[in-house]
């Protein structure tokens, strides 16, 4: 297996655009011998001439012209991966606000992307409630903002509009009793929504498990102590849509909202914007989030 040096297509690349050796050497800070012999180590690995000598000037082969294209795009590539895995203005730390409820599956995706193209910057994730994100983005303490919410506020981008669902145990019945069992966060921005729904549907119902924790909820509707609602595509493989039939009204749509991402500044809070675009769009699945 024969493999192309950098070193040699930079000093190829180098006489091409200067037109000769001795500015080609110059230019790369070496002696026109040793640009010489890298040009004919090049030659030697590819088995064919590149440059025509004949002439008081140096030319380009016919094979030399086809290789240039390449070789400028190889030494580029050379020095963006150098360029971006130790370039010092892409080394910190970008802050990050996630709605528990939609960190699974697209934030997973997102991050493994970004730490790709921005090893050496920290994402700070900070996963809580859309109001204390809120709050926090007012405050300062995060760049960027991810909500969930039934209509925008001011400054607002949405990335996407999703069904809010009724969620319960994998075959269990809990949602079929009356009074309806509910289980959610004291802080969770979909239940007045699901309150608002149930009373105007005059199905009576009561708050079973009324906490802080997440963990708490998912424990016990997948229990099938009480039912849940949640975002389209967010639910774990441990819990399953509820097939009501339509005894339970339907809940209102949800807005994925991102803040900050309008007004970021610099690469890297644009890249990562773009990235929690893509991946909340509409047209962007779960089930494609999953696979990755």
């Amino acid at each position: 297996m024969r493999n192309l040096d950098i070193t040699t297509l930079r000093s190829f690349v180098a006489v091409a655009d200067s037109g000769g050796v001795t500015r080609a050497a110059g230019f790369l800070h070496l002696t026109q011998s040793a640009v010489s012999m890298q040009l004919k180590r090049l030659e030697k690995i590819l088995g064919l001439n590149l440059l025509d000598r004949s002439g008081r000037t140096i030319a380009l082969t016919p094979s030399g012209e086809q290789l240039l294209a390449y070789a400028r795009r190889m030494v580029a590539l050379n020095d963006e991966v150098i360029g971006r895995l130790t370039d010092q203005a892409f080394e910190g730390e970008i802050r990050l606000g996630v709605p528990h409820d939609i960190v699974y599956p697209a934030i997973p995706y997102v991050l493994r992307q970004f730490h790709a193209a921005y090893p050496r910057v920290k994402v700070q994730l900070e996963a809580s409630h859309t109001k204390v994100l809120r709050e926090q983005f007012a405050k300062g303490d995060c760049d960027l903002v991810l909500t969930t919410e039934t209509a925008p506020d001011r400054g607002a981008e949405t990335l996407a509009v999703k069904e809010l669902l009724w969620v319960g145990a994998p075959g269990g019945v809990a949602w079929r009793q009356r009074p309806l069992r509910l289980a959610f966060c004291r802080f969770c921005m979909f239940r007045p929504d699901v309150v608002a729904a149930l009373d105007a549907a005059d199905i009576p119902w009561e708050m079973s498990v009324d906490t802080d924790s997440d963990r708490t909820i998912e424990a016990a509707v997948s229990a099938d102590l009480a039912a849940h609602a949640m975002i389209e595509g967010t639910e774990p493989p441990y819990l399953e849509r509820i097939d009501h039939g339509g005894t339970l009204p339907k809940l209102p749509r949800q807005q994925i909202n991102l803040y900050g991402g309008q007004a970021a500044t610099g690469e890297v809070a644009l890249h990562l914007a773009e990235l929690l675009r893509t991946a909340f769009s509409s047209t962007f699945g779960a089930a494609k989030l999953r696979a990755v």
